[in-house]
């Protein structure tokens, strides 16, 4: 079975595409088969229909915070929810949790799905920095329409398998607080280039609690320290937690029985 590992972006571009990492597991060992990008999401979505049998890991919300879709009158099922939201706009979005967040105490603005600080990931209802409102408000859709299976939320085809990811709780475990990418020039620093590097020696060694290995050839280890936006070692960091899920086996995938069907969960948190 193919594992693959998504870095997400809701309007990809040349310079800033979606990413994919390939890869296979042998054991606990997890080859890197190669990197694939795409400048489109129609590009993104074509490639989700393609058969084949995959488990994949990806960076962004499958879901938004029970909380929040309660106080907005939304369907408390997740497709009827899905339906709700994404037949709008980013605009209305953007006004729909504004107004939302401004009857709330400061400290408090943003409502979080059961698991967003045990996984240390941002609310799915956040419209900025990161927008994962928006990335949820662009994959899913995509994700819907290629019909794969999305464990806890939505039955599909069980040989596509689609994840919620998060880079970010992997990261933190192997080299903490430290940051290790940045899309701004001015801050693409020698810091984080050793950060990174720190990363993928990590995985390479097996440090993480997932117990599995990342092999790489010189190049791939290289092209992924030199990669400064850090979006093509967030799509191995899925890949390794896309890897555990696989190594877990049907049905669950590792997730935990009290998923919320709503909300959703992240892979291995």
């Amino acid at each position: 079975m193919q594992l693959l590992g998504c870095d997400f972006s809701s309007s990809p571009t040349r310079r800033k595409p979606i990413v994919l990492a390939l890869g296979q597991r042998k054991g606990e060992a997890i080859t890197l088969a190669g990197l694939q990008t795409f400048d489109t999401l129609a590009a993104f979505g074509d490639w989700l229909t393609q058969p084949g049998d995959w488990v994949g890991g990806f960076d962004v919300p499958f879901g938004l915070p029970r909380e929040l879709v309660q106080s907005l009158g939304w369907p408390t099922d997740w497709a009827g929810c899905m339906d709700t939201y994404c037949a709008l706009t980013r605009a209305e979005i953007r006004e729909r949790f504004a107004a939302f967040c401004d009857t709330r105490p400061v400290g408090g603005k943003f409502a979080h799905r059961a698991f967003d600080r045990l996984a240390g990931s941002s609310p799915s209802m956040k419209w900025v920095n990161p927008p994962v409102a928006f990335m949820l408000h662009a994959a899913v859709p995509l994700l819907r329409q290629a019909g794969v299976d999305l464990p806890g939320l939505c039955a599909g085809d069980p040989r596509r398998v689609a994840l919620e990811a998060y880079p970010g709780l992997l990261a933190r475990e192997l080299i903490a607080r430290s940051s290790y990418k940045s899309d701004d020039r001015a801050k693409q620093t020698p810091e984080r280039l050793i950060a990174r590097k720190d990363l993928v020696c990590a995985l390479e060694t097996g440090q993480s609690r997932l117990g599995l290995r990342l092999r790489l050839t010189h190049a791939q280890r290289d092209a992924l320290a030199e990669d400064a936006s850090g979006d093509r070692l967030d799509a191995v960091l899925c890949l390794m937690q896309a890897a555990w899920a696989e190594r877990q086996g049907a049905p669950r995938w590792g997730l935990p029985p009290q998923v919320d069907p709503l909300e959703g969960w992240i892979v291995s948190a």
